[in-house]
């Protein structure tokens, strides 16, 4: 019981919610979820830790990305399909399933490093 209360305490935030439902369709990198929400870097990992502390996702280095993914937990898997079924407004996931769709890895990498060098170059 103890494992599913922490799984719970990790979907309680709307933010890690729409993460776990994205991660539901492919594993993503931090730079994907940054390109996907409107929150912060520091957001976004403090959220990442949250959910791998509950034993909800895991993470694993692929080239110059640290990807993450859901476990392979078939009963976590099931307890999001039917929680993505009772959600009654799903426009916001089906709008992040649509920029998940465009999106790329290499993409949303090269576009925030585009980012970053314009931030600091005007901050000069």
């Amino acid at each position: 019981m103890k494992k599913w209360v922490q799984i719970l305490k990790a979907l309680a935030d709307p933010n890690r919610l729409r993460m776990a439902l994205l991660l539901r369709y492919r594993p993503l990198c931090v730079c994907e979820f940054d390109a996907l929400l409107d929150i912060a870097y520091p957001t976004i990992s403090a959220n990442l830790k949250i959910m791998t502390s509950a034993g909800l996702i895991e993470f694993a280095k692929e080239g110059k990305w640290v990807v993450y993914r859901l476990v392979s937990d078939k009963a976590i898997h099931s307890f999001l399909s039917d929680l993505f079924k009772a959600i009654e407004d799903k426009t916001v996931f089906q709008q992040d399933m649509v920029q998940l769709e465009k999106l790329t890895r290499e993409g949303c990498f090269f576009e925030k490093n585009t980012r970053e060098k314009k931030a600091k170059i005007s901050n000069e």
